[in-house]
């Protein structure tokens, strides 16, 4: 039963990736970024009932990354071309095949990773969290201004997405955020701070609350400082 719930809610993943590519099609860049937002959470939630699960479901593992490559490397790659450009350019192809490429890499080297190897953390970045982040840029980008898309610093952020998904850099899975914050209670006070802060700094300049900016906050607070609170906390 808990396999069949945690395949639906994967179906939801992959529906929201498909939707996201439907709206990026029609030039919605700001419901296209929330749809992968959206998958991201149906990510993990099935990912949390599945670990509910003491028998793994082998289905329900390989349904999960073909469902990944379309919601997490497909969908964020359409919607970030059309984003920067509505027409063929070489640069931008080659720099956005190479995070597809690499998002897929990345899914076929977790399911051949001997579970024992990763009990608390990812061999790079998960395709989940690449994908959202490049799905909050957009976000927090489509709030600020309607002016072109920053094309360079797009790519540029496409290109170290790509790099950390196939490098050997450790991310802590919900496993290990688990035992992080079960360890420290400081490290999830630090992590609120830090979000609030964020919150509460951007508020006093404009007056203004953006739900987009608790989304990038969190996305770039497991970016840059998990792998470090991993190595101290793990």
């Amino acid at each position: 039963m808990m396999n069949f719930f945690a395949n639906c809610l994967t179906t939801l993943s992959l529906l929201f990736g498909f939707i996201s590519i439907i709206f990026s099609l029609e030039s919605h860049f700001t419901f296209a970024s929330w749809a992968i937002i959206l998958s991201v959470i149906f990510d993990g939630l099935d990912g949390h009932v599945a670990r509910m699960n003491p028998v793994p479901s082998e289905f329900g593992k390989e349904l999960d990354s073909l469902v990944d490559v379309v919601a997490f490397g497909v969908a964020p790659v359409v919607l970030g071309y059309i984003f920067v450009y509505s027409e063929f350019h070489f640069w931008p192809t080659v720099v956005l095949f190479i995070y597809l490429l690499c998002s897929i890499l990345r899914l076929a080297k977790y399911n051949i990773t001997p579970k024992e190897k990763m009990q608390n953390y990812f061999y790079g970045l998960p395709t989940t969290m690449s994908g959202g982040t490049l799905a909050s840029f957009i976000l927090i980008y489509r709030r600020f201004t309607q002016s072109p898309p920053p094309v360079l610093f797009f790519l540029l952020l496409a290109a170290v997405l790509a790099f950390l998904m196939v490098s050997r850099v450790k991310y802590a899975n919900l496993d290990g955020m688990k035992q992080m914050f079960g360890k420290s209670k400081f490290l999830l006070l630090l992590v609120l701070l830090i979000i609030a802060a964020t919150l509460f700094s951007f508020y006093c300049f404009t007056s203004v609350f953006l739900p987009e900016l608790i989304v990038l906050a969190i996305f770039a607070i497991y970016l840059i400082f998990f792998p470090f609170f991993l190595r101290k906390f793990v």
